[in-house]
């Protein structure tokens, strides 16, 4: 039995906003693209120029990253949040970047609009209580094996502790089946957008890891009722230092914005033309 801060508010739609002009859970469709892993800030200069002709409203982009092997690249740390902070500066767009601790929460939130929980930290209640406490939305990623109940009783704990501002993130949940590196749960949107008020997107990305397959898994994601898309790509996805394999060219993913628009419509949905359309 699910607790009444959710439960009672599913027959009416949270907007969550990631700035004075975009929110997830309106008419308009949240899209969220960058690389997983911020490498230099040229890299990322590049990335808000060619995103922001889609147009993207935000971009992902990894300080702290939380790797399966302790000797792989575990992010730049302070200096890439440095260098998003001074993209989010001068391309006046807001970023989106992962929180893994209760000591980290204070300096993310100094350079990101919004801050990730990722699917490992989504049952780490320390963290989301915390981040209860604090003035900035929350982007909460499914875990790897979590039910539906599971990854709503972890949004509650951000909720119960006074921050309304969460938006749900299925990302693929593991089975059996490897050909993909996880498998995408489209079920869990319908199901999601009835059992609670919460915003709620796709990554399809983490969902697959293959680049081949995300365009068709984002169209399929908007028409079951996704409210937007955080997706993986590099200006080099071949030299990109974490999920290479699964990371979109920039061009590819301009390409898949325009691509979203008539799919978009059908579901009486819509994703601005411009930045400008968007500020208007």
């Amino acid at each position: 039995m699910l607790n009444a801060t959710l439960a009672t508010q599913s027959d009416r739609q949270t907007l969550v906003h990631l700035s004075d002009y975009i929110a997830f859970g309106g008419e308009e469709l949240v899209i969220i693209a960058g690389p997983c892993t911020v490498e230099s800030r040229s890299q990322m200069e590049t990335v808000a120029t060619q995103l922001q002709r889609a147009p993207v409203q935000a971009l992902r982009g990894g300080a702290f990253k939380p790797r399966t092997s302790p000797y792989s690249f575990q992010g730049l740390g302070v200096e890439g949040l440095e260098i998003l902070s001074q993209v989010r500066s001068r391309h006046q767009i807001p970023v989106v970047t992962e929180v893994m601790s209760i000591t980290q929460i204070e300096l993310v939130a100094a350079h990101a609009d919004m801050l990730q929980v990722g699917s490992r930290n989504m049952q780490n209640f320390d963290l989301l209580k915390a981040l209860g406490e604090v003035d900035k939305p929350i982007l909460l990623k499914r875990g790897l094996a979590a039910t539906l109940e599971e990854f709503v009783m972890a949004a509650e704990y951000i909720l119960s502790h006074g921050n309304s501002q969460v938006v749900l993130c299925e990302r693929g949940i593991r089975s059996f089946d490897t050909y993909t590196r996880n498998v995408l749960d489209l079920g869990a949107v319908v199901a999601l957008k009835q059992m609670t008020s919460l915003p709620v997107i796709v990554d399809p990305s983490h969902a697959t890891g293959k680049r081949e397959l995300i365009p068709a898994l984002a169209k399929a994601a908007v028409a079951v009722g996704a409210d937007g898309l955080i997706i993986e790509c590099h200006p080099e996805p071949e030299k990109s230092v974490s999920d290479a394999r699964q990371a979109l060219s920039l061009d590819d993913m301009v390409q898949l914005v325009h691509s979203l628009h008539p799919i978009a419509a059908a579901v009486g949905r819509k994703i601005p033309a411009s930045l400008t359309a968007v500020s208007a």
